[in-house]
Order: structure tokens, then sequence, then C-alpha cells
């Protein structure tokens, strides 16, 4: 099965859509919206590469998210190229509330392959709506070449989410990821729907 086969199995269970309002707004700061991104593309290869180290015992794991580390450090170098062509400064990280909210729901305690289900699938999670918002960057965009940029993102980010999910189910039973994943998706339609509308956040 192909992985957009995959995906299309498994992903766009997102319970509430973006609010259209948002990509107007990010539209018009696109500055903060780069900035923010390259962050965030600094903090997903990060947290791939703190699971490899919290579990090196895992092959499918490190053998699963050793490339993933490589891509997304490559998205960061090209949001900074983009940053670079538009003379946009970098500037300081912006705390990410939609991030922090769901760490809270992170479940304390248990086996060690529960704590590491908990990790995979607050990854995924993110990693879906990322994907979801570079799909509206990509169809609302002007700027052809930030359009095709998003497009590839939007690809490759939809693969992570593939990635995380599997392994959620390669170390866990299937039944119990699917049962917390439900309960995952309800909370991050809370989260999602409590936040204000801001054009210079990716989340």
């Amino acid at each position: 099965m192909s992985w957009q086969e995959n995906t299309k199995n498994k992903m766009l269970r997102l319970q509430l859509p973006t609010d259209p309002r948002w990509v107007d707004v990010a539209k018009m700061s696109l500055a903060d919206i780069l900035v923010d991104h390259a962050y965030c593309e600094q903090k997903a290869a990060s947290s791939c590469i703190s699971l490899i180290l919290k579990f090196p015992e895992l092959d499918k794991l490190v053998e699963t998210l050793t490339p993933v580390v490589a891509e997304e450090w490559d998205h960061f170098s090209r949001v900074m190229d983009q940053l670079r062509k538009r003379g946009l400064p970098f500037g300081h990280p912006r705390k990410d509330e939609y991030v922090v909210q769901l760490q809270k729901f992170v479940r304390k305690g248990g086996s060690r392959m529960q704590q590491l289900t908990e990790y995979l699938l607050m990854n995924a999670l993110i990693e879906a709506r990322s994907c979801e918002r570079f799909k509206l960057l990509w169809q609302n965009l002007e700027d052809e070449e930030l359009k095709n940029f998003y497009y590839e993102l939007m690809v490759s980010e939809a693969a992570h989410y593939v990635n995380f999910i599997d392994l959620a189910k390669t170390y866990f039973p299937k039944d119990k990821v699917e049962a917390r994943w439900q309960e995952w998706l309800a909370y991050e339609k809370e989260v999602l729907s409590s936040q204000e509308i801001r054009g210079d956040r990716m989340h």
C-alpha cells in the first residue's frame, strides 16, 4: 500500500478543521509564519532525536526516525533559505501554546511502551495538524515558490504522521492505540477551539 493510500485510511481525522480565517491572517504575516515554522521544524527534529535516545533498543523506531530527523532538519534549512531570500531576520522562538497544551495531555507513568505510545501519538497529531495547515498555505498563497514549497512539505508531513502511527501500533496493542488516539483527537479539538486565531503561528 502506498503512503498516500495509507494516509487516506489513517489521516484526515482531525475533528476540527482550521478556521479559514487563519490562512487569511497568515498571508499578511508571512515573515512571522516563516520564523515560527523554522522553529517548528527544529523542534520536530529534536523530538525525534529525543525518542531515539530514550529508546535506543527499539530497532524499528531508530531505523524509522533517523531519516525523519534528517528530513526535518532539511526542512529547517529550507525555511531558513526562504527567510534569507526575502531579507527577513530569523528572530527569537515564540511560545507554542498549542504544543504546551498537548503536552499536558500526555499520561504519566505506566510501562515504557505506554510512555512511548503517548509521545508517538502526540507527535503524530502535531504532524497531522501541520500537514493540514501546509495544505491551506499551498492552496491559498500567491507566491508560487512558497506554494510549491508548502506542497512538498505537506506530502512529507503526511508521511511522518504515518510513521508515528505505525510505530505506536508496533510497540503497543493496536486496539489500545486506536482508543487512545480517539482521545487525543477529541482533546486536540478542544485545544484548537479555545485558541485565538493568530497569523504569526504555524499552530
